[in-house]
């Protein structure tokens, strides 16, 4: 590991200790390799995804976040 990253990771790991922190970075990116894989082979099923439907998802996780931050009224029924 190129020193620079080493010294970047230990400051930023706090009391967990770089190990630790080394692990959940690798984990991370073994859940996006896992997703890039689930994703590829969904492409070749049915072909790529296109950008109007890659929005059309964002827009619906958008809409989501917005709707779990709204106060909940204690009139609705």
């Amino acid at each position: 590991m190129p020193r620079d990253v080493a010294e970047a990771a230990r400051a930023r790991s706090g009391p967990s200790g770089l190990s630790a922190y080394v692990a959940a970075a690798v984990a991370r990116q073994i859940e996006r390799d896992n997703l890039n894989e689930l994703i590829s082979v969904a492409e070749a099923d049915h072909g790529p995804i296109g950008e109007e439907e890659i929005q059309a998802r964002r827009d619906i996780l958008l809409q989501a976040r917005r709707q779990q931050q709204r106060p909940s009224d204690p009139h609705a029924a």
